[in-house]
Order: structure tokens, then C-alpha cells, then sequence
């Protein structure tokens, strides 16, 4: 069984992604709705993460 690794989005790929803005991003990590791993003075997400806000997004609309 292989192990599967994190993969991890800067905070520009993840405002991509929703096609906000980066400022948008970083308002959802400081508010705790997308959690962040600091690197260093930048921030990586887990990209289930990503998903996981999504996924909350989508039903909470529905």
C-alpha cells in the first residue's frame, strides 16, 4: 500500500483556483474557514483542504 503525501498550494494557486483574490485567501485563513500551514512569511494549503471549503461551500448554498 503506498503512502499517499499532501499536496500543498501557495496562496496564489488557491486564489486561481477560486478566482478570488489572494487578499480573499488570506481573510479566509485569518477568519479559520481554510486552514494553513505557515512556511517561513508564506502560507501553504493542503489542497483536500481547498476541497474540503468547497465541498462545505456547495452544501451550504444548496
Amino acid at each position: 500500500m503506498a503512502e499517499q503525501r499532501a499536496h500543498f498550494l501557495t496562496v496564489a494557486e488557491v486564489a486561481d483556483m477560486l478566482r478570488v483574490s489572494s487578499m480573499t485567501v488570506y481573510r479566509l485563513i485569518k477568519a479559520g474557514e481554510l486552514n494553513a500551514l505557515r512556511v517561513g512569511k508564506s502560507y501553504r494549503l493542503a489542497e483536500d483542504e481547498v476541497d474540503r471549503y468547497l465541498a462545505a461551500g456547495f452544501t451550504q448554498a444548496g
